[in-house]
């Protein structure tokens, strides 16, 4: 079958043997559509040894339409035990994409506990976006958003505008600032207003030094900043005497677990079916997956009006 993977520094597809297991606690996604995260174009330059994609949706052997949360942990070390299995001792194994083979493929081997199935009114050529909405949920509860509060989203990618949509369904009113002119319109058709200051919450969604000191400059004295990026870079300059100054609480968040028998995943899956708008506002692009070199290039191209940038095998 093919799939995308990285050969000599680009992203290329190759051709690959069928995903099999005997495994009776997994299945065979057919899958429908995969996401090109901001993570897999930092990934593509150090030689990533698995199929790209950790964002995807696609079909059961019976035809049910599923989202993925692409993780695999173990289920048995005190994290996993606790619903903090995005945290297991095997490390970023577990994860779709970079420790195991991913979903930018025509299929993609599943266990049956990272399944999470589409309602009919979300359409699995959408579902991929199932899993960055789920890391806006979880860095909204991480950050303790309820209703009444001012929150600001630093950041217009795609987890800048789930974090948006995320915190209105939590109650609060929210700001978003963006660097891109699609950015800000994907924003605004969303219902977010322009940006000031004195917020509640601040969440911190572009991985940059100086999006983090926006977020810090922005946010209330006693307020919280939620550190909802990646930050590639390795470190990153924090303002500290202002931090300090302002008592701020700094709350990092990552992937998605579990908050009793809530899944981070499920409530995204809800969210989607909520938001019927959201697909159409930031999904700009999509490409066969034999396109893939090319939609790799518009997913780095921001400034050319890129947000989300899908694949569909």
């Amino acid at each position: 079958m093919r799939a995308v993977r990285c050969i000599e520094g680009q992203a290329r597809v190759v051709d690959v043997p069928r995903p099999s297991s005997d495994d009776i606690d997994a299945v065979v996604v057919k899958v429908a559509s995969a996401g090109i995260c901001g993570s897999d174009l930092h990934l593509l330059p150090m030689g990533l040894p698995a199929t790209f994609g950790h964002e995807l949706a696609g079909l059961l052997p019976d035809g049910r339409a599923v989202a993925v949360e692409p993780l695999a942990p173990c289920g048995e070390c005190a994290s996993c035990v606790a619903g903090d299995y995005h945290r297991c001792v095997l490390g970023p194994g577990i994860v779709f994409g970079v420790g195991r083979d991913g979903g930018m493929a025509e299929e993609c081997l599943v266990p049956l506990s990272a399944l999470s199935p589409l309602p009919a009114g979300v359409a699995v050529s959408d579902g991929c976006l199932v899993e960055p909405l789920a890391v806006a949920v979880h860095g909204v509860r991480r950050g303790g958003i309820a209703g009444g509060d001012r929150v600001a989203v630093i950041g217009g990618g795609t987890i800048g505008q789930t974090a948006l949509v995320a915190a209105q369904a939590a109650g609060a009113t929210v700001d978003l600032v963006a660097r891109h002119d699609r950015q800000k319109e994907a924003a605004a058709r969303l219902g977010a207003g322009e940006a000031t200051d004195g917020y509640d919450v601040v969440i911190e969604a572009a991985g940059t030094a100086s999006a983090l000191a926006d977020a810090v400059r922005r946010c209330r004295p006693g307020g919280t900043v939620v550190l909802l990026a990646s930050y590639w870079d390795g470190t990153v300059e924090l303002p500290g005497l202002e931090v300090t100054m302002k008592e701020i609480t700094l709350v990092p968040a990552v992937m998605y677990n579990r908050s009793g028998p809530s899944r981070d995943i499920d409530v995204a899956v809800a969210m989607l079916a909520a938001r019927p708008e959201l697909p159409g506002t930031i999904i700009t692009h999509r490409f066969p997956l034999d396109a893939a070199t090319e939609a790799f290039a518009v997913a780095s191209d921001r400034a050319a009006g890129s947000i989300k940038v899908v694949l569909e095998p």
